[in-house]
C-alpha cells in the first residue's frame, strides 16, 4: 500500500527583520517625520520672501506646525513621528550644533570679553527666574525664558526644555518671546550706536553677549562693519557654548532635588546625555578632523533638523492654551530683554571699550 500522507510541508519562512524594520518605521515615525520635514522645507521657501530674509527658520517653522495644527489639526498617524522630532532629531541636531563651535574661537573673545559674556548670562538666568516668581509666571515657563534670553534664543529653549520638561504651550511661548526681543535688539541696536560711545570691538561683543538668536546677532554686528560683525559672531558662538554647562547644571540640580525626595522631583529627571555630545562635537571641531566641504553641510544640516524639531513643537502646540497663559510671561520676556540688554552695556562700557 502506498503512502498517502502528503510530505511535511515546509515552515514558513520569517519575514525578514529588516522588512519587519522598515514596515514598523514606515507606519510610525515616517508620516510624523514627513510632515515636520515639508513644514522645514516650507520655512526655508518663506524665507525668500522680501524682507524675512533675516529671520530664523526655526522660528518660521514653529508658526507653521503652530497654524498647521489649529487650523488643519495634526493627523493621528503623524503623532509618533512628531514626538520622534521633539526628542531624537532634537538631541541629535543639539550634538551637531557642537560643530559650529572651537577652543580656539572663543579665545579670540579674550580673558574679559569672556568674563563679560558668561556674567552677563548668569545674571540674566538667575534674575529672570527670579522676576518669573515676583511676577507670578509659572516656573517652568519662566526658566525657558531664562535661558532663550541668556544664551542662544529658540536653540536654548528646546534644549533647555528636555530637562525643565515644560509643556509645548511653554516652549511656544518662550520662543516667541525670544523671536520677538531678538528681533527688537536686531533693529535698535545699528541705530543706537551713533551715540553709544562704542568702538567696533566693543559694538560687536555688544550684540554678541546680549541679542538672544545667531541670525539676528549677525544681522545686527555687521551694520557696524565688518570688524563688528566678524567679533559679534565669535562672541556669539562663545555664549552659545555656555549652553552645555547649563543645561547640565539644570539637570544636576533636578536630579539633586529628585534623590532629596521633594514631591517636584518624584519622577526621575532626565540626564542630558547629548549635551556631552555637543561639548565632543566641539572638541572634533578644535581638532580640524571636520573638512571644511563636510563641516558646511553639517552646518546646514543642524539648522534644518532644529527646523524640523520647532516644526513638531508647532504640531503639538495648542493656541487656546497659549492665550491663557495671558501678558505676565511677555512682560518677563520684556524684562529679561532690558536687563540682557543694559547690564551688558554697562559691562562692556566699564571693561571693553578702547
Amino acid at each position: 500500500m502506498v503512502d498517502q500522507t502528503p510530505p511535511f510541508a515546509a515552515p514558513a519562512v520569517p519575514r525578514p527583520l529588516l522588512g519587519l524594520a522598515l514596515d514598523r518605521l514606515r507606519r510610525g515615525i515616517v508620516p510624523g517625520l514627513a510632515l515636520t520635514g515639508a513644514i522645514a522645507g516650507c520655512a526655508y521657501g518663506v524665507r525668500l520672501a522680501p524682507g524675512l530674509g533675516v529671520a530664523s527658520p526655526l522660528v518660521i517653522a514653529i508658526v507653521i506646525g503652530m497654524v498647521f495644527h489649529n487650523v488643519v489639526g495634526t493627523p493621528a498617524a503623524a503623532s509618533p513621528g512628531v514626538k520622534f522630532a521633539l526628542r531624537r532629531v532634537l538631541r541629535f541636531a543639539v550634538v551637531l550644533l557642537g560643530l559650529q563651535l572651537t577652543v580656539a574661537q572663543v579665545r579670540t573673545v579674550g580673558l574679559v570679553g569672556f568674563g563679560i559674556v558668561a556674567a552677563t548670562l548668569a545674571c540674566t538666568f538667575f534674575l529672570t527666574r527670579w522676576l518669573g516668581r515676583l511676577m507670578g509666571v509659572e516656573a517652568r515657563l519662566a526658566e525657558l525664558i531664562a535661558a532663550g534670553t541668556a544664551v542662544c534664543g529658540a536653540s536654548a529653549v528646546i534644549a533647555t526644555n528636555t530637562v525643565t520638561r515644560g509643556s509645548d504651550e511653554d516652549v511656544a511661548y518662550a520662543v516667541a518671546c525670544v523671536t520677538v526681543f531678538g528681533s527688537l535688539s536686531m533693529l535698535l541696536m545699528p541705530t543706537l550706536l551713533p551715540w553709544t560711545g562704542l568702538d567696533a570691538h566693543a559694538y560687536g561683543l555688544w550684540t554678541g553677549a546680549s541679542i538672544h538668536e545667531v541670525a539676528q546677532v549677525v544681522a545686527a554686528a555687521f551694520q557696524g562693519g565688518q570688524a563688528a560683525g566678524e567679533f559679534g559672531t565669535v562672541a556669539k558662538l562663545s555664549r552659545v557654548m555656555l549652553l552645555a554647562p547649563l543645561v547640565l547644571g539644570l539637570g544636576a540640580v533636578a536630579l539633586w532635588k529628585a534623590r532629596g525626595g521633594s514631591a517636584a522631583g518624584q519622577a526621575r529627571p532626565p540626564v542630558p546625555w547629548f549635551v556631552f555630545g555637543f561639548v565632543a562635537m566641539v572638541m572634533v571641531n578644535s581638532a580640524g578632523l571636520v573638512p571644511a566641504d563636510l563641516k558646511a553641510t553639517l552646518v546646514t544640516l543642524t539648522t534644518f533638523l532644529l527646523a524640523v524639531a520647532l516644526a513638531a513643537m508647532g504640531l503639538e502646540t495648542d493656541i487656546g492654551k497659549l492665550r491663557r497663559k495671558g501678558l505676565r510671561p511677555l512682560a518677563l520676556g520684556a524684562a529679561a530683554w532690558l536687563f540682557i540688554s543694559v547690564f551688558s552695556f554697562i559691562l562692556i562700557a566699564a571693561f571693553a571699550n578702547g
